[in-house]
């Protein structure tokens, strides 16, 4: 990142300056519109992304935090970098989730008209297109920016996303599998070719099995994949269920405990060379 962009993205977004530690009104605590704050990232090209943040509660200076990235579904497309918070952003901000998992999250708003992956949603499979969607670009653009101007802890990065953003989530962790440490793709589907790209990611996919919008075929094609491939996905399969699998999924204790104890590992193949090339 060139000077000038890191020092417009710390003045602008004050990622290095902690935020006083307050007591909240209740109903203002639980409210993503008033916790998550408003933003906009611009890279060199001047490409922006409105995206909202929320900071860790009890910011220490001395202290790395992990980073969510959500990706929101399609019904959320816009430019008012609010509806993306409908779903799933609510449950992040639990009074004690806050305190025991204290985080960054960014949830960027993917513009009408726009895909975090340019595939065919409704086709019983897709390849994974050449380059990242713009959106998706973008937004991976930001977290690097973060990482250097922020308190992130890049060996605890994780990316979640819903129908639209389950197959953002799937194509994040095929296209850059050395940034992420999880990744919890909703009611998504990807290219089952690229899943030797990121068995070292822990992963755990959540689908209904009744759902007529994204078929589940989607995400039990990506689960035996990786089987296939030398990981071992966590899966589940909602009984009875339409397209809403990220209610029940986002409520769970058990997916919050599990997405922050994962820390980001090397793939075998580049620790063997690694090791291989320090003792030469």
């Amino acid at each position: 990142m060139s000077r000038i962009l890191w020092v417009f993205t710390l003045l602008c977004f004050g990622f290095a300056i902690p935020s006083m530690a307050q007591e909240l009104d209740p109903a203002i605590a639980s409210d993503p519109v008033k916790m998550f704050e408003p933003r906009q990232f611009a890279d060199e090209q001047g490409n922006v992304l409105k995206y909202r943040l929320l900071k860790p509660a009890n910011y220490n200076v001395n202290r790395k935090y992990p980073l969510v990235i959500f990706l929101h579904g399609a019904g959320e497309r816009g430019d008012d970098n609010k509806v993306q918070l409908v779903h799933g952003m609510k449950d992040f901000l639990d009074p004690e989730r806050r305190k025991n998992m204290a985080c960054y999250v960014v949830a960027p708003q993917c513009p009408t008209g726009k895909k975090w992956v340019e595939v065919d949603w409704s086709a019983p499979s897709s390849k994974m297109p050449e380059q990242a969607s713009d959106s998706l670009g973008l937004t991976i653009k930001l977290v690097q920016s973060m990482i250097e101007t922020a308190a992130v802890d890049p060996s605890r990065i994780y990316i979640t996303g819903l129908s639209m953003g389950g197959y953002g989530t799937w194509d994040a962790v095929a296209r850059y599998p050395d940034m992420f440490a999880a990744a919890a793709p909703i009611c998504g589907g990807g290219d089952p070719a690229t899943a030797p790209r990121f068995t070292h990611v822990a992963l755990w996919a959540f689908h209904g099995d009744q759902d007529q919008a994204v078929k589940v075929e989607r995400s039990r094609q990506m689960i035996e994949a990786l089987k296939e491939a030398g990981g071992e996905p966590k899966y589940t399969e909602y009984p009875g269920v339409g397209h809403d699998s990220w209610t029940a999924t986002y409520k769970n204790p058990e997916f919050h405990d599990w997405l922050f104890a994962q820390r980001r590992v090397k793939p075998k193949g580049k620790e063997e060379a690694e090791e291989s090339g320090s003792d030469q």
